[in-house]
């Protein structure tokens, strides 16, 4: 797979979780690399239109996560730290304080204990699209992803009613907000070289329509 950066995710997870410190008094919920509407669109019209493969052999720990990324860190607690306002850690990584707002339904967390870290394209969706033909190190990258929009921090409740859900069928409850997921769904299967079925390219064709 041309596009995905193997050989170079240990560093570029590192420079993300620095980054992340850096600007953690003013961290943003915005994940990032996501493209405007009109590389959406592009991306969107590049993508592979299939029917879904099956789940019958899929295993969520064939998705290794969450993986080690400086020090204590994990990727979990590095997407705490960036999508957090104030956030302070713990010798261990572990936030002990911080403001979270989830964008998928507006709510608001003082804990990072009822924040899940939400897949954007669902592990068991990628398995569906083409990842049941990954080796182990390129599934393992994809659910730790940190240098694309694969990654956000929300309510527990939200990520849960989403499950493996794909925009066919689930949507964030915000509605402002959508038009963003819809960039994000694509920018993660446009990188990850993932397929579409037909209802799920419709529903990101109204999607990125109504930006």
């Amino acid at each position: 797979m041309s596009h995905l950066r193997l050989a170079t995710t240990t560093s570029a997870v590192a420079s993300a979780f620095a980054l992340s410190v850096a600007i953690a008094p003013s961290a943003s919920a915005t994940p990032p690399d996501i493209p405007s509407t009109e590389v959406a669109e592009s991306q969107l019209a590049s993508l592979s239109v299939e029917a879904e493969g099956s789940t019958d052999d899929y295993d969520r720990d064939d998705f290794p996560h969450w993986s080690p990324v400086e020090g204590n860190c994990n990727t979990r607690e590095t997407v705490l730290e960036r999508d957090g306002e104030g956030v302070e850690s713990g010798t261990d990584c572990y936030p002990t304080s911080g403001d979270w707002e989830s964008a998928y339904d507006g709510e608001t967390f003082t804990e990072a204990g009822d924040l899940d870290i939400d897949h954007v394209v669902p592990l068991a969706e990628a398995w569906r699209s083409g990842a049941d033909d990954w080796s182990e190190e390129q599934r393992e990258a994809f659910a730790n992803d940190l240098d694309g929009p694969q990654l956000i921090a929300v309510s527990a409740s939200s990520n849960r009613s989403k499950g493996d859900q794909d925009p066919a069928s689930w949507w964030p409850e915000e509605s402002d907000y959508r038009c963003t997921y819809a960039k994000m769904w694509i920018a993660t299967k446009h990188e990850w070289e993932l397929t579409l079925q037909h209802e799920e390219k419709a529903a990101l064709t109204d999607g990125i329509a109504a930006c």
